[in-house]
């Protein structure tokens, strides 16, 4: 009874640092999803603080802990900068246990469980999650020690990295990589930008211009004339034949592309949309590509049959696995935020739902859940180690986040209702916000937000979308 009462309390205390103002179904759906994105990580150390390292050895923990059940390809999205938001101590704690782990294994974890690397997905997404941290200005963290964890992580070769082939060709070419070249090509340059950015922070002028260079090497993969990612080969030729519905997965089918298809894959450059919207040929007709993307039907036959993880489907955009994830807050790049705000509020009605089988896909260690938490309060993040949140459609009348700092920022929804799901107006502390995106630091600093809704399409922020 004394462990239970004990496990309620911490429990009560983690569930409270949000508390939203809505509808019984839609309180059970927020907490459901709190509850999920604090499962894990786990803290694997023993109450002495030894810990079984990825090498098998015996290691001590200073702080007493060290944590594990990183699911890092789907939770660097949304729950890890959750995590810097609700419980920076936690974060820091995660991100000390990534550098040590590099300190034994060579580099930070790619999915890391019980203190072992599982080598499960592509990318080496600790990266972005260690370099946003040190961004964020966690403090504990050594902030030059973590930078070199980094840049040997993307430098050094090892298990699923070939560093030396992508910087040969600029891309990962289809003929020397058995398979996911161009979703690897596309993950590891985000992960270069986030290590960019922690390199101009630490006054490393030659770093950050080299891993800022490899972050445009997404653009080498732009087909102009089907402007989707394509596979290319060690010669420059494009792979042919070229089918943009095949639904590949790595690990069982092959392909060019992770869990999914040229069409959801060719938005996973979430740290240059502003390049990306000039290859597709500027503002509209990268619109005119995202609507195809929500509105495309593909058959069976097309895609070369069904893919489990590739579930949740708007057209073509897959709420129910994460690289789809930021997707629908890139209208607001492209003065279309009206369609984030409907998309994001059909999502909320479509595959979120308070029943066992209320998710539309995987949990993923919280990540789908974490996307829920921070839509559902109006704002997501495209780009996790860039400290910029894009507004959508805000799901509850109030909510307000309990900051360690013992501030608060709340979002007071007025005029809000399952019609009225496009934004009016907003002020951030009394002052008009023009433009659908805000700064990390204005929700530490603390301070209010205030969206007003109605029940059609409007103009608020279409006119000064600079991010």
């Amino acid at each position: 009874a004394k462990v239970r009462k004990a496990a309620e309390e911490e429990w009560q205390k983690y569930l409270s640092l949000v508390k939203v103002t809505g509808t019984e179904d839609q309180k059970k759906n927020f907490y459901t999803s709190m509850y999920h994105l604090f499962v894990q990580p786990n803290n694997i150390a023993d109450v002495d603080g030894r810990y079984r390292g990825p090498n098998d050895s015996i290691y001590t923990a200073a702080t007493g802990k060290y944590y594990s059940t990183f699911s890092l390809w789907d939770t660097y999205r949304a729950a890890h900068p959750m995590y810097t938001v609700l419980c920076p101590d936690k974060a820091t704690d995660m991100v000390n246990t990534m550098i040590a782990h590099a300190d034994v294994q060579g580099y930070l974890p790619i999915w890391a469980i019980w203190g072992k690397e599982n080598f499960c997905m592509i990318g080496n997404h600790g990266v972005p999650v260690v370099a946003e941290a040190c961004l964020k200005d966690l403090p504990g963290i050594d902030q030059e020690k973590a930078y070199q964890a980094i840049r040997k992580s993307l430098t050094e070769n090892h298990y699923n990295s070939e560093w030396d082939i992508y910087d040969q060709y600029g891309y990962l070419p289809v003929d020397l990589i058995d398979r996911e070249a161009v979703s690897k090509t596309l993950e590891f340059g985000y992960d270069d930008y986030s290590a960019a950015l922690l390199a101009k922070k630490l006054g490393k002028q030659e770093d950050y211009e080299f891993f800022m260079k490899r972050a445009e090497y997404y653009k080498t993969l732009f087909d102009p004339e089907t402007k989707l990612m394509r596979g290319k080969d060690s010669n420059g030729k494009w792979r042919t034949p070229f089918n943009p519905f095949y639904l590949c997965h790595g690990g069982t089918r092959g392909g060019d592309y992770t869990e999914g298809n040229a069409l959801q894959y060719s938005w996973h450059v979430q740290q240059d949309v502003d390049g990306l919207v000039q290859l597709m040929g500027g503002k509209e007709a990268f619109a005119a590509q995202l609507d195809t993307l929500f509105e495309l039907e593909v058959t069976e036959e097309q895609s070369g049959g069904e893919l489990w993880d590739v579930t949740g489907l708007i057209g073509q955009y897959a709420h129910g696995n994460e690289p789809s994830h930021h997707v629908i807050h890139l209208y607001n790049y492209v003065n279309r935020p009206w369609r984030t705000q409907e998309l994001v509020d059909s999502v909320y009605r479509s595959q979120y739902a308070n029943n066992v089988d209320g998710l539309s896909g995987n949990e993923d260690c919280g990540q789908m859940s974490a996307w829920y938490i921070l839509n559902s309060m109006g704002f997501y993040q495209v780009c996790p180690g860039k400290p910029v949140y894009s507004i959508g459609r805000p799901a509850f009348d109030k909510a307000v986040i309990n900051l360690p700092s013992e501030k608060t920022f709340s979002i007071v929804v007025k005029n809000n209702s399952k019609s009225n799901k496009y934004i009016e107006s907003v002020l951030l502390n009394g002052k008009a916000l023009d433009t659908p995106f805000f700064g990390h630091q204005d929700i530490v600093a603390g301070g209010i937000m205030e969206i007003k809704m109605t029940d059609h399409p409007t103009q608020w922020g279409s006119n000064n979308s600079s991010q």
